[in-house]
């Protein structure tokens, strides 16, 4: 991620483009491949010469500076389907094809995954 003087100049050469462009030439993306606005924002503010408060988001030490965070809460997709994310089967160590039995408690609304061996 460019900073400084750096980020500056990159982000004049690339005016014409749009925000998100200028933004993944400056480096500024996440392992996604999301664009981090929020941190190309700060950074260019920083460039040229605001100093930002010690406690903002996105601050070291922050725990808005983590990105987001796992709420462990879902709903119900209109298409029917209940999604359970990334940041939840990573928690707890799940891997891509692993296979599950599902027991339903209905008068609990209660649903149990129990890995299959």
């Amino acid at each position: 991620m460019l900073v400084g003087k750096e980020l500056l100049e990159k982000s004049k050469l690339l005016s014409k483009k749009s925000e998100d462009e200028i933004a993944r030439a400056c480096g500024y993306v996440g392992p996604s491949g999301r664009v981090l606005r929020k941190i190309f924002y700060r950074a260019l503010i920083k460039a040229k010469g605001y100093k930002l408060g010690n406690n903002g988001p996105g601050r070291p030490g922050n725990r808005a500076s983590r990105g987001r965070q796992a709420e462990f809460k879902t709903k119900v997709h209109g298409n029917g389907n209940l999604l359970i994310g990334h940041a939840y089967t990573k928690k707890l160590g799940l891997q891509p094809g692993q296979g599950f039995k599902i027991d339903l408690k209905k008068e609990s609304k209660t649903i149990y995954l129990t890995p299959l061996k």
